[in-house]
């Protein structure tokens, strides 16, 4: 994770100046999230929406573009609005592979993961069921793929997530605002 960050620090940078120019408020979002065992904790991300944006998963927004600021759009179809939550990965908190953290007030998705025991995976800025589908999924089927990534936690499968992330991101599949 540290070096990724250093490796990335210019594309931070310019990232961090073009959404202080091109929109108020501060340029990291920090998001109340769900982590391992269900501990809430803060997670940073580029800020892709206005300031006075409801705390709600995108796709419960019935117009999200409205509140995505000009620069948020072109980050949030190549996920470079993910790149600070390298440093929650510094921080333990989260992993580079895991289930994606729940917002905080997900109860139906904090609730059947608990049910499963997934809530015992550090979440991930990526992971099986974000690149099956990502929001796309109702919650059952996202649950039944981090049971499935429980079930199947190896070094080998990690990479496999990581590489096929890494494809999914550079022809942006999946991503729809």
């Amino acid at each position: 994770s540290a070096i990724l960050g250093v490796l990335f620090l210019p594309i931070l940078i310019v990232i961090a100046i073009l959404i202080k120019i091109t929109s108020s408020g501060p340029m990291i979002h920090w998001s109340r999230r769900i982590g391992q065992k269900n501990r809430e904790f803060l997670m940073p991300k580029f800020r892709t929406m206005k300031v006075e944006t409801p705390q709600l998963a995108t796709h419960l927004f019935s117009d999200s573009k409205s509140y995505i600021t000009p620069v948020g759009a072109i980050l949030r179809k190549t996920s470079l609005d993910e790149l600070p939550q390298l440093w929650s990965v510094l921080t333990g908190e989260m992993s580079l592979v895991g289930p994606r953290p729940a917002l905080y007030n997900q109860h139906d998705l904090i609730e059947e993961r608990t049910k499963c025991g997934v809530e015992c995976l550090k979440p991930g800025i990526t992971g099986w069921a974000q690149i099956n589908g990502r929001d796309e999924l109702p919650i059952a089927t996202k649950v039944e793929y981090d049971l499935e990534y429980l079930n199947n936690c190896s070094l080998k499968f990690d990479l496999i997530i990581l590489l096929k992330t890494f494809t999914k991101v550079v022809f942006r599949e999946g991503v729809h605002h």
